[in-house]
């Protein structure tokens, strides 16, 4: 047997008691017999099995310690591995609590972002319908003050601008009859023997400038130019209805509002193409109505058309030609003394201009800015003008003010 080998328990059991067996026998010999024994057995023999006995035992003892060395590793080896295991399986049984912790946050988090975003959507919807709401009624009172403003121009710019007109035409009246009354007063101052000169002269009256003439004044009155009237009002619904932003020159190019046209119209119809229109309150405006009338009696006299604007400063004509280009689609080319439009600071070159104009066979057409207080009689001859008149409120502000 080799002694790196283990044995078992059993096998050194028996091992012991067959050595012991050997001892009893060696004790229990008789003495009469031991020498025989001794004469038959040598010493060598006896020697040798007593210390293969020693050696036995050492090696059984020395077998039993290392199974024992064995057994207490192997305890303390599973004493290692269930501590090991119960430490693993607590620190599983730790991340599982937490990760049922983390989860229950996480369900929670979802359920107060869902809860928090419903919200959110039910508030956003209930500002939405209320500034939805507030539009509507806004839009409905702009909607009313709308329709009450043009309510209040028809009634009140009407009767505003009839009563100009009366009072343009009775000053007309009046001059008329203080230049016959002057003519009649030079008339008795003259002496007796040129009498019959002053009696013959009535004879060459029909040969005056105005009779010889070859262009009469336009009329817009509906009674007597029924077509030029259908015209007229075709032209101004056109404007008004399907404005050509990109049309040719010399064409309504801007929005035409419905007040502006009643204005426009109001000036060739009731006006006959020469009165004042009460101001817009803002030039642009006045420009636009300006450029409405241009269009339409380009329309009717083509390029025979020439259009002179009043204005007492270099500014005030500054806008008028912007305004003009801008509405009318017309260059600075079309600006200048010979050609579509004459600008001009005094009415003296106004007048001027107008009759070398009526000489020349063209139709002059002229405007007066409102921010002319007074018009001059010698522009009041001529066919076609247009005044816008200034607003009283505002004059009589700029009065206080220069007081």
């Amino acid at each position: 047997m080799n002694q790196d080998e283990p044995q078992t328990p059993e096998i050194a059991n028996e091992a012991l008691n067959e050595a012991q067996e050997q001892d009893s026998t060696q004790e229990f010999v008789p003495e009469a017999n031991a020498e025989e024994t001794q004469e038959f057995v040598p010493e060598e023999a006896l020697s040798g099995e007593s210390e293969a006995g020693v050696d036995f035992l050492v090696e059984l003892e020395q077998l039993s310690q290392v199974e024992a060395d064995l057994e207490r590793d192997r305890a303390i080896k599973a004493q290692q591995q269930l501590s090991e295991l119960e430490s693993q399986a607590a620190e599983l049984k730790a991340e599982i609590a937490t990760l049922q912790s983390q989860r229950k946050k996480l369900f929670e988090q979802v359920n107060q972002t869902q809860t928090a975003l419903e919200q959110v959507i039910q508030e956003s919807l209930a500002q939405l319908e209320q500034r939805k709401q507030s539009l509507q009624i806004a839009v409905e009172q702009l909607e009313r003050r709308q329709e009450r403003i043009r309510a209040e121009m028809r009634t009140t710019f009407a009767g505003v601008s009839q009563d100009l007109a009366i009072r343009v035409q009775g000053f007309k009246d009046y001059l008329t009859g203080s230049l016959q009354d002057l003519a009649a007063a030079a008339e008795q101052l003259q002496v007796a023997p040129k009498a019959s000169k002053v009696k013959e002269e009535p004879a060459e009256i029909p040969q005056a400038k105005p009779v010889e003439e070859p262009q009469p004044a336009p009329q817009f009155a509906e009674p007597r130019f029924q077509s030029t009237a259908k015209q007229i009002r075709r032209l101004l619904d056109e404007y008004r209805s399907e404005p050509d932003y990109y049309g040719p020159p010399w064409k309504l190019r801007r929005t035409f509002e419905p007040v502006h046209a009643e204005r426009a119209a109001n000036w060739f119809f009731t006006q006959g193409g020469r009165g004042a229109l009460r101001t817009m309150g803002s030039r642009l405006q006045n420009i636009l109505i300006a450029s409405a009338v241009i269009s339409v009696l380009h329309e009717l006299h083509g390029d025979r058309l020439r259009t002179l604007i009043l204005a007492n400063t270099p500014e005030r004509l500054g806008d008028w030609r912007r305004g003009l280009q801008d509405c009318l689609g017309i260059s600075r080319p079309d600006f200048g003394p010979d050609r579509g439009v004459g600008l001009f600071e005094t009415p003296e070159a106004v007048a001027v201009k107008a009759e070398r104009l009526v000489k020349g066979n063209f139709m002059p057409l002229i405007i007066i800015d409102d921010s002319e207080d007074k018009i001059s009689l010698g522009l009041l001859q001529f066919p076609l003008w247009l005044a816008f008149a200034p607003d009283p409120q505002r004059m009589a502000r700029e009065r206080e003010y220069d007081f």
